[in-house]
């Protein structure tokens, strides 16, 4: 019963960690021109980022291989900026945009970029292990109507809620 149990946790939380059917992450991929500070432009709602605007994600690189990741956003009911530090890490090789980061000690979730645009690295879209998680992120803090377009199609044909997609207020920086 005890091995059962194990077996059960593990698969539950390498559960966190895959990938929806359909999503395919980007290969080849470059960590060192995806570090950096991203916008979000748009996303599924999701309890650790519910009420924020002005979000934010920044990545840079550890000495180790992972990635230094700081999420920030604004919220507006406590009138504050919030933060929080994880790492992510490849799950198959630093050459794919199929990572897995970590908010909370051992407890990883997946961070798949599913389209990345290639000449700059100006926007990403990026997956979580379910079609509960995804988000819009550019280098800018707005991004053109055919960019969003783009994006809202390619999800909805991989089976996104995209009727659900919040669009973050990036109107203004607020510090």
């Amino acid at each position: 019963m005890r091995a059962f149990k194990i077996l059960s946790l593990i698969a539950l939380l390498s559960g966190c960690t895959g990938i929806p059917e359909g999503v395919t992450p980007v290969k080849p991929f470059e960590v060192n021109r995806y570090v950096g500070k991203w916008y979000e432009i748009a996303r599924l709602d999701h309890r650790f980022e519910r009420g924020l605007s002005h979000v934010t994600a920044e990545y840079s690189s550890n000495p180790d291989g992972s990635i230094r990741v700081i999420n920030s956003g604004y919220s507006v009911e406590a009138n504050e900026r919030k933060q929080a530090e994880g790492k992510a890490k490849f799950v198959r090789g630093n050459d794919e945009g199929y990572l897995k980061v970590s908010f909370f000690g051992p407890f990883y979730g997946s961070y798949i970029i599913f389209e990345l645009e290639r000449k700059s690295y100006e926007y990403a879209f990026i997956s979580g292990n379910d079609r509960d998680y995804l988000w819009l992120l550019a280098r800018t803090p707005t991004v053109s109507d055919k960019v969003k377009s783009h994006f809202i199609n390619k999800a909805k044909a991989l089976g996104f809620d995209t009727k659900q997609l919040i669009f973050v207020d990036q109107s203004s920086p607020i510090q």
